[in-house]
C-alpha cells in the first residue's frame, strides 16, 4: 500500500511540474510578473525589472551546488553594479523562512544581492523553468538558469542542462555577457 501511495505521489508531482510550467521563455520576451516573497513571508511583491537586472534561478536553498554558486554573485556584486545592473535576484522555489536563513548563512554581513522565495513556483513556472525534482528535492523546483533582463524583457538566457551543474550560469560568464 505504501508503495502504491509513493508512486501516486511521484506521478502527481511530475504531472504538476509539467502542467504548471509554461513554455520556456526566450530572448526578447516579456517576463511575466508573478508574486514572490523577500524577507517577509506574509507580504508578496513583484520583481522590479526596470533597467538591467540579473535573475539567477536555483533548484534549492542550502543545496551544495546552489550554496557554492551564489557566493560568487555576492562577491562580484560591485562588478555587476559597475556594468549597469540594478538588481541581482536569486530565486529559489522554497518558502521565505528557508530563503531568508540561507541568505543569512551565505552573507552574514549583508549583501545587495536580493534573495527571493518563489514559494508556490509561480514565477518560475511563468518563465517556463520549473522541473520535476521530486526524486531528490521532494517537489517541483527551478532549473538552474540566469536571465539578463532589460526593462522587463529577456536580453539573455542561459539554462544548465543538468540542474547540479554550474557552467553557463557561473557569475564570471554572466559578467562577460554584459
Amino acid at each position: 500500500m505504501a508503495s502504491i501511495l509513493t508512486n501516486v505521489a511521484q506521478a502527481a508531482h511530475s504531472a504538476a511540474a509539467t502542467v504548471l510550467s509554461a513554455a520556456q521563455i526566450e530572448a526578447g520576451e516579456l517576463i511575466s510578473q508573478k508574486p514572490v516573497k523577500e524577507e517577509d513571508p506574509e507580504r508578496s511583491i513583484t520583481l522590479d525589472l526596470s533597467g538591467k537586472n540579473i535573475i539567477l534561478g536555483v533548484p534549492g536553498a542550502f543545496t551544495p551546488p546552489c550554496s557554492s554558486q551564489v557566493p560568487q554573485y555576492i562577491a562580484d556584486y560591485d562588478k555587476f553594479k559597475a556594468k549597469g545592473v540594478n538588481n541581482i535576484y536569486v530565486v529559489a522555489v522554497n518558502d521565505a523562512f528557508v530563503v531568508k536563513a540561507w541568505k543569512e548563512k551565505l552573507a552574514p554581513q549583508g549583501t545587495g544581492v536580493r534573495f527571493i522565495a518563489d514559494d508556490k513556483g509561480e514565477f518560475t513556472s511563468g518563465v517556463g523553468l520549473l522541473f520535476d525534482a521530486s526524486g531528490l528535492l521532494g517537489a517541483p523546483r527551478s532549473k538552474r538558469y540566469v536571465i539578463v533582463a532589460q526593462d522587463g524583457k529577456v536580453d539573455f538566457l542561459a539554462v544548465e542542462e543538468q540542474p547540479a551543474n554550474i557552467t553557463v550560469t557561473a557569475a564570471n560568464l554572466v559578467l562577460a555577457q554584459l
